[in-house]
């Protein structure tokens, strides 16, 4: 049977297949440690557990809007003003099966082929692969660790074509955990106005913040840019329901209307007990949260501190989300039982296969320099798991 060229293009996500390669061995009786969860490890609150219970006991199990049940767009309404100081109405807002979903939507809606989207590196591997399901051209632009793997307004304007279309920003982001300020969303964002690009603000990770850092959403900052961006969040992350599968969207009212057109025709709407347990996230109480945000921080600062004392390895503050991303150019081109080491996906393979530590290479992100570590994982796996790192690059030629 013949695939569909879309279909041959799609390029499998190297983030689950480290994660399902780790767990076939854990799965065989093997101790692997895997740092490549992207996800909290963490249990749903108790009370967004009850929410849905309840509404099961109460038969809401049929279908909803398409664009979800009117009360859980009020609460997201009402978390974009209380929040992030954002005035949306019930219209503008389209929940999805899962913040992935909610961005498909949107490039599928936004861009047409051809259009070139401007993609920071490193990126969740995600973007890279629906821009090219939307028939669009990506722009990639190579971030330093030296810069807070940040995109900067020289950089933005350096590439802007005739066929730019959009830019993608995530923040916290993913694999850096990099934070944009305010004054750096300004310098971007005028910019953005200058040429009228449409801006994806992926905010997923809004509330997995530490230090003295805030998220700032870039649809807040003028009028001019709350009409170019689309907002994508979720329950995922901050609530520890990644299988729950709701993410939503926060989009001016033409733009949501034709992403609820595109869901009819697919999905329709998110799992409505789902829904009803999303409610109870965001109105309950955010104890729970700030109790995962707080552990965190601990098992990042332990990171950090044992990451930059090996030689060889160095790695910027991430101030978001739960991810490290450590440069380990001192090894490129070493040598290891006669292996050379040419990148990343080298180093990570090797610490696979020989210490059953499970890391993610950073050419799944577009920069093959650096690999990614989660710490939504236990402290005990985090210390035995970095000692197998130290011990194993110590050995290194």
């Amino acid at each position: 049977m013949r695939l569909a060229d879309r279909a041959k293009n799609i390029s499998p996500s190297p983030t689950l297949d480290i994660d399902a390669r780790a767990k076939k061995m854990i799965a065989a009786g093997e101790k692997v440690i895997n740092f490549g969860a992207g996800e909290p490890d963490f249990g749903t609150p108790e009370h967004i557990k009850e929410a849905a219970m309840a509404a099961i006991r109460m038969g809401k199990t049929r279908y909803t809007p398409v664009g979800g049940i009117l009360e859980l767009r009020e609460a997201i309404v009402k978390k974009l003003k209380v929040d992030n100081g954002l005035d949306y109405t019930t219209d503008q807002i389209v929940v999805s099966v899962g913040a992935k979903h909610s961005l498909y939507n949107a490039m599928m809606v936004l861009l047409q082929p051809g259009d070139e989207v401007i993609l920071p590196a490193p990126y969740w591997v995600t973007y890279l692969e629906q821009i090219k399901l939307a028939g669009a051209v990506p722009v990639i632009i190579q971030t330093s660790q030296e810069n807070g793997f940040k995109l900067t307004a020289e950089q933005l304007r350096s590439v802007i074509s005739p066929r730019t279309r959009m830019v993608i920003l995530n923040s916290p982001g993913n694999p850096t955990g990099a934070v944009y300020s305010r004054d750096e969303l300004l310098e971007l964002g005028k910019v953005i106005e200058e040429y009228g690009l449409v801006v994806i603000s992926d905010e997923i990770y809004e509330k997995l913040i530490y230090d003295d850092y805030r998220h700032i959403s870039i649809a807040s900052l003028s009028p001019a840019l709350k009409e170019l961006t689309v907002i994508i969040n979720g329950m995922s992350k901050a609530y520890a329901m990644t299988g729950w599968r709701i993410g939503y969207a926060a989009a001016p009212a033409e733009v949501a209307k034709a992403m609820v057109d595109l869901q009819s025709h697919s999905t329709s709407n998110p799992t409505s007990i789902a829904q009803a347990a999303s409610v109870a996230a965001l109105t309950g109480t955010q104890e729970p949260l700030k109790e995962m945000v707080a552990e965190f921080q601990r098992r990042r600062d332990y990171m950090l501190q044992r990451l930059n004392a090996m030689p060889g390895i160095s790695c910027s503050t991430p101030h978001g989300a739960f991810y490290v991303f450590p440069s380990i150019a001192g090894y490129i081109g070493r040598q290891y039982k006669g292996r050379r080491i040419h990148g990343a996906s080298d180093l990570a393979s090797l610490l696979l296969d020989e210490v059953k530590v499970a890391v993610v290479p950073g050419v799944a992100f577009g920069d093959d320099r650096c690999f990614r570590l989660s710490y939504a994982t236990s402290m005990e796996n985090i210390e035995e798991g970095l000692n197998r790192i130290e011990q194993f690059v110590s050995r290194i030629d």
